[in-house]
């Protein structure tokens, strides 16, 4: 049970670098600072919308709309935090 928890946390861990990645991303290619018909930086755009955006759109849908602002990757981010810390204090325990 320790080793699924461990996977879990890991898998978590990934995700937050990857939602991290794609908002640095989306701001690189917003301001004009890389260029998407680059193919190599398209490719992993592309990656990081695919792996990020069913998560954030299920978000967005529920936030309402704040104009330019989207504030769905803090939340999905909170939301990670929150399950990696049920996890922590409320999980490993019970596996120990």
């Amino acid at each position: 049970m320790l080793a699924v928890l461990d996977v879990i946390m890991l898998a978590l861990r990934i995700y937050t670098w990857l939602v991290i990645a794609m908002v640095i991303m989306s701001w690189l290619v917003a301001f004009g600072v890389i260029n998407t018909r680059n193919d190599f930086v398209r490719m992993i755009f592309d990656f990081l919308h695919r792996v990020t955006e069913p998560a954030l759109a299920r978000i967005r849908r529920i936030m309402p709309d704040l104009g330019g602002i989207d504030l769905s990757p803090i939340i999905l981010l909170l939301g990670i935090f929150f399950l990696q810390q049920v996890i922590i204090r409320y999980l490993y325990p019970i596996a120990f």
